[in-house]
């Protein structure tokens, strides 16, 4: 068992205060995604992107401050992103902060490529994207098709497509997985900026229409000969064998539990409202009891990750066993509400929308089992 030290208490009280700020805004943004602009000066938004940023690119944040990711500190991400979800995963994916693009760049990028990304985010009104998944692509991310072509002036040129990509279409800046050729150490990542596309028509971004999770904005985009300048290539300063891919496959094993983190979080404010509204539900302690098991499990593949970053077993475990564990928990209230208990708890009825998308980010649960399977194979359940 994890034990939280003063440090990682005081990100879980912090996180569980900006909670609260998240599910106030929760309806809302599930009822209409794109108005945006009225909770973007909210405290909780301020804090989960500066927080996330580091500290020599931060801007300056009145009033309280905590910074929640160190460097390399898996464990104290999954704590705050945990109860930030307690609040409402919806919002909080909603938020225009690094996210998963910050992560590749972070690995990535050289000093300029790092500065530029986190100055765009000063202010709080640019959203990031990560571009990986296409259609038909979304298990094989080294059978991609999206490539990268020389433009004959040092430059290249993006073709392709990709689709389920977080904020994508509303994304100010972002990370596009392409190849520039055809072994798997021809993919590349590079920064592009949509506003900066010219023409303009050469880039193409569309939201798609959601059931849960409808906060993230998840999207389908199109690349029509977007220019990319030479200098736009991340790891151009590293070894061939640390550019694209390994940079993703780095950055998936850290997600994986950040997802997990997600299904739990959502899980324990399911069970609790449930708790809140219905204190004598049948199921209702055994319902707790295995959100708090899941909490426990991402916490020690957050733990074990720090140790060893290559290795990805325990980190599939959790996300395969936190995300079946939440829908069995929205299922579970379903029916221990009464009859019309999703249609008089508006709140609960989004969660249980919402637990289903986990399933789908960063792998599937069969893909998952796969790798866990590889991984006891090899002994990595051992570790």
């Amino acid at each position: 068992m994890i034990e939280l030290d003063g440090r990682l208490r005081a990100v879980r009280d912090v996180s569980r205060e900006a909670a609260e700020q998240l599910r106030a805004l929760a309806q809302a943004i599930d009822t209409d995604p794109d108005a945006m602009q009225a909770h973007l000066d909210t405290e909780a938004y301020a804090m989960v992107r500066i927080s996330n940023t580091p500290a020599k690119y931060r801007e300056s944040m009145p009033g309280r401050q905590l910074r929640l990711l160190d460097e390399g500190n898996c464990l104290e991400t999954v704590v705050g992103t945990l109860e930030l979800a307690r609040g409402d995963a919806g919002a909080l994916l909603a938020c225009p902060s690094p996210a998963l693009a910050g992560v590749i760049v972070d690995l990535l990028g050289d000093e300029r490529q790092r500065e530029l990304f986190y100055t765009r985010l000063h202010g709080g009104r640019t959203w990031t994207f990560f571009a990986m998944t296409e259609p038909g692509r979304g298990s094989d991310a080294t059978a991609m098709e999206t490539r990268l072509e020389r433009d004959g002036a040092g430059g290249w040129l993006l073709h392709g497509e990709k689709r389920y990509i977080g904020n994508g279409a509303r994304g100010g800046i972002g990370v596009v997985f392409a190849r520039t050729g055809r072994s798997a150490l021809s993919i590349r990542a590079a920064l592009v900026e949509p506003a900066l596309v010219e023409p303009p028509h050469a880039w193409h971004g569309q939201r798609l229409d959601m059931v849960g999770l409808r906060g993230a904005a998840l999207s389908a985009l199109r690349f029509d000969g977007v220019p990319v300048r030479g200098d736009m290539l991340l790891g151009e300063h590293l070894p061939v064998t640390r550019r694209g891919i390994w940079g993703a496959i780095e950055t998936f094993n850290n997600m994986r539990i950040q997802v997990a983190a997600l299904a739990v979080g959502t899980a324990l404010a399911i069970a609790e409202y449930v708790a809140e509204h219905r204190k004598s539900a049948p199921g209702l302690q055994l319902a707790l009891a295995r959100a708090e098991a899941a909490r426990e499990l991402v916490y020690e593949a957050a733990a074990r990750v720090m140790r060893d970053p290559d290795n990805s077993y325990l980190s599939c475990a959790a996300k395969l066993g936190a995300t079946r564990m939440a829908v069995q928990t929205a299922r579970w209230a379903s029916g221990a509400m009464s009859p019309a208990g999703l249609l008089e708890h508006p709140l609960l009825e989004k969660w249980t929308r919402d637990v289903c998308a986990f399933e789908f980010m960063e792998g599937t649960g069969d893909i998952q089992r796969l790798h866990v399977a590889k991984g006891y194979q090899a002994g990595d359940a051992d570790g």
